[in-house]
Parts: C-alpha cells; structure tokens; sequence
C-alpha cells in the first residue's frame, strides 16, 4: 500500500484547506490512519487520528474544533478539513497508516504518505 497526500498550500491565517490521504495498492479499511505534521526546525506532531470504521477520532489539543478528520473506505481515502488556520499551522503535513493505534499515536506506523505543505500566512 502506499498513501499519498495532497491538498496543501498557501492560505490567509482564518481560512480552510482539506487535505487527502489517498491509497493505492490494496484498501487500507483496516488501518488507523493519522495526521502528523512538522514545522521547519521542530520535531513531527500528532495532529489526529481515525479508527477504521470513521467512528472514533482523536485529536490534539491544538487542533480541536478547528480541524476534522474523516474517511471514505469506498475511495481509499482520508481527509484533514481544516479551518480557522492559523500560521502556526504551518507546516509540512503527513498521513500515515497503522493497524495498531498505540504505534501510530507514537508515529511508529507501518505505512507513511511522502508530504504536503501547508502555510498559513499572517
């Protein structure tokens, strides 16, 4: 399987971006899929998660209320909707998947998208 994200790119601080997380391969519907991003000079963060049913999420504290994530197991694909940007958003954003949520929570995951720039201008 391999995950591809897209979907980044330039936004004024306050507005939306929605972020895809397609795969291809074979169907990962039975995987964990989470968002992870890294900002320049700092260490990759959990963002949020999503069990394999779209049932149960989970998100950072930094994120809540403002972000969304969802999936579609019939399009192999997870979205990231994102509102109320804010520049410290900014970041390079990557999905990954992981059968197991204690190893994506961690971002041990099994399977990693290559990257998607957001920025989020102030």
């Amino acid at each position: 399987v391999q995950l591809q994200a897209s979907g980044g790119g330039l936004v004024q601080a306050g507005g939306s971006l929605r972020l895809s997380c397609a795969a291809s391969g074979r169907t990962f519907g039975s995987y964990f899929v989470g968002w992870f991003r890294q900002a320049s000079g700092k260490e990759r963060e959990f963002v949020a998660t999503i069990n394999w049913s779209g049932a149960w999420t989970n998100y950072d504290d930094s994120v809540k209320g403002r972000f969304t994530i969802s999936r579609d197991n019939a399009k192999n694909t997870v979205y990231l909707q994102m509102n109320s940007l804010r520049p410290e958003d900014t970041a390079v954003y990557y999905c990954a998947a992981e059968k197991r949520i204690d190893r994506l929570r961690i971002g041990a995951a099994e399977l990693w998208g290559q990257g998607t720039l957001v920025t989020v201008s102030s």
